[in-house]
């Protein structure tokens, strides 16, 4: 088996809060929200990887902590093997071309005063991609690779709908020729049948170009679809992974569970109003102590509110969880792309 093109090991993340009055008068440390706890994960090259959880989760802190926008506390990040953390100067912007991230909300990304054109072009030049005379052509190229026809390159960001902004934003990523993308809730902002044509395209994408995706959702209807392997995140911390259609058959971690039967159903007459979890998320300032679901936890006993479970492997991935037993693993279908007219 070939090494994994993404390594995160150890990954921790603290945000620091202010402290009340009568905290700093006390003395008192600073709070901190932990946001992610000692994440382990690996993405092989060519696949796609969702990564879900309630929001809170730390799925976002995750996805811009691997591309740097922010930092993480503690933790190894390895890309094709090297150690991406330890990176300046032209080896970060190398490393930044090989790696890009979409945005939920392609209007905070997208300069207004700048056509598309304009803002590929700065994409094109300032990474050295093409010579001067060859940035139309490959403009042209990128327009036709996200299904936008030729003369909207020379439209302002406000002249699209959010659907066709959002593949302006593939297109600027693709512009810089990366081997991996990392999508941070792409679509959530979008109406479904929207939606469909976006994962359908980034489906295409995956294909024709070789790409690896990090695909960050709570819809967990769009991950079945799109990912080979899904993370399952709750409170910064990696509780279960395996491969998609295993998961879904089998989940093995009692908050996967609980994620996929209040996972609303297609079929009318069996749509039901369920909550992810009894209770409420607990405080990411004041974790639980042992394992940080065992609040929420229908099956919850002594060990797990003292002692945090370890991953381990299980007969369809690894969880990390007290109560796991074996299971047979159920195979994996190919995926298949979603109808437009809903998912």
């Amino acid at each position: 088996m070939t090494a994994p093109l993404l390594e995160v090991s150890g990954l921790t993340k603290r945000f620091r809060m202010d402290r009340t009055i009568g905290d700093t008068l006390r003395r008192k440390p600073h709070p901190a929200v932990h946001a992610l706890n000692g994440v382990d994960l690996s993405v092989r090259r060519g696949e796609t990887l969702g990564i879900v959880g309630e929001s809170g989760s730390g799925k976002s802190t995750l996805a811009r902590c691997i591309v740097r926008l922010i930092e993480a506390d503690e933790g190894t990040l390895r890309y094709d093997g090297v150690d991406i953390r330890t990176l300046a100067g032209s080896d970060r912007r190398a490393f930044n071309r090989r790696v890009q991230m979409v945005f939920q909300d392609p209007r905070g990304s997208l300069n207004p005063r700048m056509t598309v054109r304009q803002t590929l072009a700065e994409a094109l030049t300032v990474h050295r991609m093409r010579p001067k005379a060859g940035i139309p052509d490959r403009i042209a190229e990128l327009m036709e690779l996200v299904r936008l026809p030729p003369e909207a390159a020379d439209r302002y960001p406000h002249e699209f709908s959010g659907g066709q902004r959002q593949r302006i934003g593939i297109a600027r990523a693709l512009s810089v020729e990366p081997e991996c993308l990392i999508a941070d809730e792409l679509v959530s902002a979008l109406d479904v049948s929207v939606q469909a044509q976006v994962v359908n395209l980034l489906l295409e994408l995956q294909q024709r170009l070789g790409l690896t995706i990090l695909f960050v959702a709570h819809d967990l209807r769009l991950v079945r679809h799109l990912s080979h392997r899904v993370a399952v995140m709750y409170l910064g911390s990696i509780v279960e992974t395996a491969e998609t259609e295993a998961l879904f058959a089998a989940p093995q971690h009692p908050y996967t569970q609980a994620l996929l039967a209040a996972a609303p159903d297609l079929d009318p007459t069996r749509r039901h109003r369920v909550p992810a979890a009894k209770g409420e998320l607990p405080s990411p300032v004041n974790l639980p102590s042992g394992c940080t679901f065992h609040p929420r936890c229908p099956h919850a006993f002594d060990r797990c509110r003292s002692e945090a479970p370890l991953p381990r492997p299980t007969a369809t991935g690894t969880a990390a969880c007290h109560l796991l037993d074996q299971a047979a693993p159920a195979a994996a279908p190919n995926r298949q792309e979603i109808p437009a007219h809903g998912l």
